[in-house]
């Protein structure tokens, strides 16, 4: 999409850049010529990460880092600069999810997701932004979020307040540190197959195509595309902004609803 050597003099963190659409966002980065750092608490996936993006042409580099928490990202911070210079970019990627009634949820099973989706978010943000202001020098951070952020959703409660605190914190952070050339700005995804999909899932996206605006599903690439330009020179006057990638899909609310299924007869049964 962007012409050749774009991203030659950039660093970019992804994390859980190891699988899914933090992989295919980390290849297309690479593929425009950047250095791609992949965290990851999972070695395998560490592994994934940085073997895509070498195939695509980039420099990769595999830190082990818990985003939840600050003195593990300040590290990573440390051996990434240590190994590939200043990070330019960041791409806050790592999430969990699972789907749960709210009513269900303990302390603990909302933490599970809360504390990945937005401390994480805001920890690796604030410690990017400190290093970028210490050195003068601008960058781009750009948050995935997700639909549900704006609408909520059964089974989501979790997630959805947690997604929806990020693209809160993308507009806050953009107006914040845009005096200081730092652009921030969110991605949200629809439907998307990849290799980190559940089995269960895979069936039902593989058969989704007649319940999309466009026709089809998001191909991982795209996503890649469309984070590659954000975080790009040609947005320079983007920031505070999360561009939805879904075909439209999330606008289909018509008269003409399919039937409505209370979330206890799609969750699995409670042990």
């Amino acid at each position: 999409m962007l012409p050749p050597g774009t991203f030659a003099q950039d660093v970019v963190i992804v994390t859980g850049g190891g699988g899914g659409i933090g992989k295919g966002i980390a290849t297309e980065f690479a593929r425009a010529g950047a250095a791609v750092a992949i965290l990851s608490r999972d070695p395998v996936k560490q592994a994934r990460g940085v073997a895509a993006v070498e195939a695509a042409g980039g420099r990769g580099f595999a830190v082990s880092c818990d985003v939840r928490d600050a003195a593990a990202i300040s590290r990573a911070f440390d051996a990434i600069e240590a190994a590939l210079g200043g990070v330019t970019i960041l791409i806050n990627n790592a999430a969990g999810n699972f789907p749960a009634a709210a009513e269900d949820m303990s302390p603990n099973a909302w933490r599970a997701v809360t504390d990945i989706v937005l401390d994480g978010t805001f920890f690796m943000s604030t410690e990017f932004a400190r290093r970028r202001l210490a050195c003068a020098s601008g960058g781009a951070i750009l948050n995935i979020a997700a639909t549900y952020a704006w609408t909520g959703g059964p089974g989501t409660a979790h997630s959805a307040a947690a997604k929806a605190g990020v693209v809160n914190l993308t507009q806050s952070l953009a107006v914040e540190w845009g005096p200081h050339d730092i652009r921030v700005n969110g991605l949200a995804p629809g439907l998307f197959l990849h290799e980190d999909v559940p089995d269960h899932m895979k069936v039902d996206l593989e058969n989704s195509d007649n319940r999309q605006p466009a026709g089809r599903i998001g191909q991982v690439h795209e996503l890649g595309w469309a984070a590659t330009y954000l975080c790009s020179d040609y947005a320079a006057f983007c920031s505070g902004h999360t561009f939805v990638l879904d075909g439209a899909n999330w606008l289909r609310r018509g008269l003409r609803m399919p039937p409505f299924v209370p979330v206890r007869e799609w969750l699995p049964p409670r042990g």
